[in-house]
């Protein structure tokens, strides 16, 4: 049985170089970006001199007969004439190697054999548009050029006028640089200029016990990926002066070497999902691997060291968003912890600037991709979508800047104090911590203020708008005061320590008896509505030892009665839900019956939503249709149930 996601994962690097096919299989539709854009990507086998296509919507398809979506690839197994083909489109997605994890790169892997016991001649091909290098659909002046050398056949394409980061905001696709195939001499590779395409195609023989294979490469040249507070920064991989054509080089190098890691992950992943709760969660997880990644860029900053940037996909564009960042922390907690270190350099860089001293609470993001420039949230002086944001970064102290109503300060204090502590807690080193011990004193200092009983805030769920006294921000509040208290104690400052744990129990103690409303929390400190209570999941992670066992228990025995079809509700305002929220409350409980109960809904909205965009965190629980929100970062959060496994194992 094929494994049906709500579009399949193709090229999936980054947030520009994004290709989806939303459908079934391989042939049920034309490619697309996340946006939706069109971006042809097609292929066919020519048997036997009678042309198939095997990806993308052509006259004569060939007949789907698996695919298959894991962690690192996606394949497609096809039948046509006599002649099975196997296709894979995978990326060195590896969080050990963040060199090949950053480099916009997708392999496409090839095996054609014949299954009627006849021999076949047969010609694979690849066509890649060049509508990868420009946004909307009138196309522009092209250039292109074949750039093979005695190892690699080799071409690129891309407009002739380039606009290095030439726009920012969402919904809008890659305006510049250069897209690159690749793959071993003695095939051909062409710059098609009547179709402004990259064709590749190679000759062999499909014969019983003996298949024609091989790969070819997509890769991207981007010039620099992010304007960082004013320095051009490029991918991490391609720090240094590397190019993407050397890089293109050493990936062909090193393709047995990364397919073998890869598919040794992609068992390592599913068995670990398995394992925490069945089938269900390991068909979540592989949906989420690759976007996770793909939702974010990784770059190396002037003073070389690592930054990853999450963009507000199919939300507003921003990039680096705390409240984002955020709820994708476990996958990078379990394989990566170092890079929750890099998803809160840039707030904590911004944060020291002249133009927030004033502000005594954590920003809310660094700009709008691909400008990392200062926070545009709630900014008086906001640029239209496609255009660039002001350079906010060099305002001085004072400068009237943003709308204090449209800030989100409780929710992002808390966000930043306990990613910085989970991430030191699960291995990533503690330089931050000493150096941007100062913020985290003040930002403790608004929690303890005002986090106990928030007044009317937004917190990250802000499209159900600002609520007072909200019951689960101030859970955060809590958690996060807790976490400060553990960041003192590794900074070695025992006594002032001693303080804040104290006052994180007595906060703690104080929200159990304000929320509790018999066997379940309220949604709000008057007894109105329930809601998940996610934000508590990290004082089981953690260990933090706020909230009695029974507790627990009790909260999420009460989530099961209000799961709908396709998942537990947000709170009881509406029946959409986020999916990220919805795995960490199933990481909440101990057994794997009620873990498996509340996940298979979410399995399920995966395999049945009609709406075939990529994997949607904000849906509706009771059609399956997907509210907003496509391909985000936040997706990370899935991993929630095994993070908290494996934390309990370590504590065991």
């Amino acid at each position: 049985m094929s494994d049906r996601v709500p579009a399949i994962p193709l090229i999936v690097n980054d947030p520009y170089f994004s290709v989806w096919l939303p459908g079934d299989d391989f042939t049920a539709a034309g490619t697309v970006h996340w946006t939706g854009a069109e971006k042809g990507v097609s292929g066919a086998l020519r048997i036997d001199g009678t042309e198939y296509h095997w990806l993308g919507t052509r006259r004569r398809p060939m007949k789907s007969v698996d695919t298959r979506v894991t962690p690192t690839a996606s394949t497609g197994v096809l039948e046509a004439a006599g002649v099975r083909l196997t296709a894979t489109f995978w990326s060195p997605m590896l969080p050990e190697d963040p060199d090949a994890l950053s480099i916009p790169i997708t392999f496409v892997d090839y095996r054609a054999e014949s299954v009627d016991g006849r021999a076949h001649e047969v010609t694979f091909s690849l066509n890649v548009s060049a509508q990868l290098t420009y946004d909307g659909t009138n196309t522009p002046p092209l250039r292109s050029a074949d750039l093979s050398d005695g190892t690699l056949s080799m071409a690129y394409v891309g407009q002739r006028h380039q606009r290095l980061l030439g726009h920012s905001g969402d919904h809008i696709t890659m305006d510049w640089g250069y897209l690159y195939m690749a793959a071993r001499r003695g095939v051909t590779i062409r710059p098609d200029n009547r179709y402004h395409s990259l064709i590749y195609t190679v000759d062999g023989k499909a014969e019983t016990g003996s298949a024609f294979e091989g790969f070819v490469m997509v890769g991207y040249d981007e010039d620099a990926s992010i304007n960082y507070f004013g320095a051009l920064c490029p991918a991490w991989g391609l720090r240094n002066g590397k190019t993407l054509a050397q890089a293109m080089h050493e990936f062909a190098d090193r393709h047995d070497e990364f397919r073998a890691a890869c598919e040794k992950l992609d068992e390592k992943l599913l068995a670990m999902a398995e394992k925490t709760a069945g089938k269900d969660y390991a068909r979540i997880i592989s949906a989420a691997w690759r976007h996770t990644f793909a939702a974010h860029k990784l770059i190396a900053t002037p003073e070389g060291k690592m930054a990853l940037l999450s963009k507000e996909n199919d939300s507003n564009g921003c990039i680096a968003t705390v409240d984002v960042s955020y709820p994708s922390t476990p996958i990078f907690l379990l394989f990566a912890p170092e890079m929750v270190n890099a998803l809160c350099r840039p707030v904590l860089e911004f944060a020291s600037m002249p133009v927030w001293a004033d502000m005594d609470f954590a920003p809310h993001d660094v700009g709008r991709y691909p400008y990392a420039t200062g926070q545009v949230y709630a900014a008086h002086d906001r640029a239209e979508n496609g255009a660039v944001n002001p350079p906010y970064y060099l305002y001085p102290q004072g400068a009237d800047v943003y709308n204090p109503r449209g800030q989100m300060p409780v929710e992002e204090c808390g966000n930043m104090l306990i990613m910085m502590e989970a991430a030191v807690a699960f291995g990533a080193s503690d330089e931050l911590l000493q150096r941007y011990r100062g913020l985290l004193a003040k930002w403790v200092r608004y929690l303890d203020e005002y986090g106990e009983d928030p007044g009317e805030q937004l917190c990250t769920d802000d499209f159900a708008g600002h609520l007072a006294h909200n019951v689960n921000l101030s859970a955060k509040a809590v958690v996060g005061v807790a976490c400060y208290a553990r960041i003192l104690r590794r900074l070695g400052e025992k006594e002032e320590a001693a303080g804040w744990e104290k006052r994180a129990k007595e906060m703690a103690d104080s929200w159990l008896k304000r929320a509790a409303v018999g066997e379940y929390t309220s949604l709000t400190f008057d007894g109105q509505g329930w809601s998940m209570k996610y934000n508590l999941v990290w004082d089981r992670v953690l260990g933090l030892n706020l909230l009695p066992e029974e507790f627990y228990a009790r909260e999420v025995k009460s989530y099961l009665p209000r799961v709908n079809a396709y998942g537990l509700p947000l709170d009881s305002r509406s029946d959409y839900t986020k999916s990220d929220w919805l795995c960490w409350c199933a990481a909440m409980a101990k057994d794997r019956d009620t873990k498996e109960k509340l996940l298979a809904p979410l399995a399920a909205y995966l395999r049945e939503t009609p709406n075939r965009v990529p994997f949607s965190d904000w849906y509706d629980t009771v059609t399956g249709r997907y509210v907003a929100f496509i391909a985000r970062s936040v997706q990370g959060g899935v991993f929630m149930p095994m993070l908290a496994e494996a934390a309990e194992e370590k504590r065991r």
